[in-house]
């Protein structure tokens, strides 16, 4: 645990100050210091429990329940794979195993390389396409389990 919390999380100071006064403002707050880190280490969510005076359970509970919230670092590329209702039908389980099998991850996995996290989603809203997956906000469509090896080897060449 360290000594002074506002050492280790400097950039989140202005942000608790800016919230300090505002009744129910614990996911903005949430929200901005993911967005400043990536995710929400425990530590963070004590000293932010600490900052705001919420109980840590009640921040752990919040940041635990909402989905848009990470509690483990991503990876470089974070995938998103749609298992919507035009994805599902046109085969994106098959796609998620080529993935899975590809990254030797299972779906919200990270590499041990720290490259790539495997995250389905309930739609990404892109029907006509299907299936699709995202990739740091770049959309793939048409996807066959071949075009989804393909892409991740593009990235992880690109990447070395």
């Amino acid at each position: 645990m360290w000594d002074n919390p506002q050492e280790k999380y400097p950039e989140l100071q202005p942000i608790l100050h800016q919230h300090k006064d505002e009744q129910g403002s614990l996911i903005t707050i949430l929200q901005k210091a993911q967005a400043l880190y990536g995710y929400l280490p425990l530590s963070l969510l004590e000293h932010i429990a600490r900052a705001t005076g919420v109980k840590p359970a009640k921040v752990y509970g919040v940041a635990s329940f909402y989905a848009q919230f990470r509690l483990t670092p991503i990876g470089k590329y974070l995938i998103l794979l749609c298992e919507g209702t035009a994805c599902h039908v046109n085969g994106a389980k098959a796609i998620e195993g080529a993935l899975m099998e590809e990254l030797g991850v299972p779906a919200g996995g990270t590499t041990t390389d720290g490259l790539f996290t495997l995250n389905s989603v309930a739609c990404l809203g892109c029907c006509s396409l299907s299936p699709v997956m995202m990739i740091n906000g770049e959309t793939y469509g048409g996807l066959t389990p071949e075009k989804a090896r393909k892409i991740i080897r593009a990235l992880r060449e690109a990447a070395a």
